[in-house]
């Protein structure tokens, strides 16, 4: 099937625990077919720390009372709390013709156009997956491809508390500093955050154009 005849699905998940969000990530990409719709689901989560398959133990610098929970993604340890928009594309990427390198460099690009049209100038930095403004990070990135298909995704912060990254090394760079929307755009709520990110998505996947935003169960 063309993928850009595949019909695709956005879905906004919630506020919802991440460990059974996970779950049903993988449960997905192992059930899906060669004829399954691509998905992107939207969410936030209370608040975790997630350490990912490569992640290495000296970079959480201490432990508090939130939970700390290894993951199949790539990269290191990162954060996921209230006010952060959270993203993960379930994409075949086979049938896309899209390279895992090809994929995390047009996720970065969505957020910095989405960025751009809030007056934050954000960019790459080689050799570190994410998106950063100035000398802090705004945005992380990290994914898993199995069988041919991309689950995990990319994590925004919008509007939150920053205090928890203070616990770590956020995504194993020692001594870098976080930021989010908040501090440059202070009308901005998760919601708006939210719809801007689809539509910057929609423009650089082509399968999930003029796809609406919708409030439903994961995988449906």
């Amino acid at each position: 099937m063309d993928a850009l005849k595949t019909v695709s699905i956005v879905t906004q998940l919630g506020f919802r625990a991440y460990e059974p969000v996970w779950r049903e990530m993988q449960r997905f990409t192992d059930q899906r077919d060669a004829h399954t719709p691509d998905q992107l689901w939207l969410v936030e989560h209370p608040p975790i720390y997630t350490q990912g398959q490569a992640g290495k133990p000296e970079h959480v610098l201490f432990r508090n009372d939130i939970e700390l929970l290894a993951v199949d993604r790539g990269g290191q340890v990162t954060y996921h709390g209230p006010g952060q928009l959270v993203a993960y594309p379930l994409m075949d990427l086979k049938r896309s013709k899209l390279g895992v390198r090809e994929l995390v460099t047009r996720l970065e690009q969505v957020v910095i156009d989405q960025l751009n049209d809030y007056a934050i100038h954000a960019a790459r930095r080689p050799g570190a997956p994410g998106v950063y403004v100035g000398d802090a990070k705004i945005a992380s990135l990290g994914l898993r491809v199995r069988r041919g298909c991309s689950f995990h995704g990319v994590a925004l912060n919008i509007a939150m508390d920053l205090s928890p990254f203070d616990a770590i090394n956020p995504c194993g760079l020692r001594g870098t500093r976080v930021t989010q929307v908040l501090e440059f755009f202070a009308s901005i709520k998760l919601e708006r955050a939210q719809a801007d990110f689809v539509q910057h998505f929609s423009r650089h996947f082509d399968q999930f154009q003029g796809i609406p935003l919708s409030a439903s169960r994961p995988g449906q």
